[in-house]
């Protein structure tokens, strides 16, 4: 199997190197510090498979695949990464990338994953994902926008949609829409139910929300 190195930490190339130089089945025809040359080297060579590093000093990894794909649509890609954000991970799914794997990780770790996508499976590290899984599952706000989470504090602090509109400077109908997004991504009956959950987690300022709360809870959100 042909494989390329793209990653612009020189011990991170040579111990990757090192370690598929071992194997009978893997062998590195190129190494690349960049993206600009790392396209370059895969369309010269057309290797198999490129392991690319998902951040260098001229460019993403994720925008090299986009245009080594465009040139060897048969390579497969393995993103080998510090990063392991939620965003990174989701934007490389949404890259449609075979592997994604993190530079903390064994050896034996990332033979296995090259292995498993050349064979055209792909390898997502676990641990990574089952982190991010569990936080996004536990943790409600994490699935709000920035706007979403500006009228969650407006909820908790017991304003009304007129008030919500006038401070952010929106429609009322748009507040309507972003307050039936919240209940949604949380799971929530009504603003109410948001509006605790949010004064629980510190959201709030006033310590009579409930009341205040409690009296505006049928206003259509």
């Amino acid at each position: 199997m042909k494989i390329v190195i793209v990653d612009d930490h020189p011990v991170v190339r040579q111990g990757v190197e090192k370690t598929l130089e071992r194997e009978a089945d893997m062998k590195v025809v190129g190494v690349a510090s960049s993206c600009a040359e790392g396209v370059d080297l895969i369309a010269s060579l057309r290797p198999e498979l490129a392991i690319v590093d998902m951040k260098m000093p001229d460019g993403s990894g994720l925008e090299l695949i986009r245009q080594a794909r465009l040139q060897v649509p048969e390579c497969r890609f393995i993103i080998l990464t510090s990063y392991a954000s939620q965003r990174n991970i989701s934007e490389a799914v949404a890259e449609d990338v075979e592997g994604y794997i993190l530079k903390e990780a064994l050896p034996e770790e990332l033979l296995n994953a090259i292995r498993l996508v050349a064979r055209g499976r792909r390898y997502y590290d676990p641990e990574t994902l089952d982190t991010i899984m569990s936080k996004a599952e536990k943790d409600p706000l994490e699935r709000l926008t920035a706007r979403e989470l500006e009228i969650l504090q407006c909820l908790a602090e017991g304003l009304s949609n007129g008030a919500i509109a006038a401070r952010l400077y929106i429609s009322e109908n748009t507040v309507k829409k972003h307050i039936c997004n919240i209940l949604d991504k949380m799971g929530f009956a009504d603003r109410t139910q948001a509006a605790l959950y949010a004064f629980s987690r510190g959201m709030g300022k006033n310590p009579g929300i409930d009341q205040r709360i409690s009296e505006r809870h049928n206003l259509i959100g």
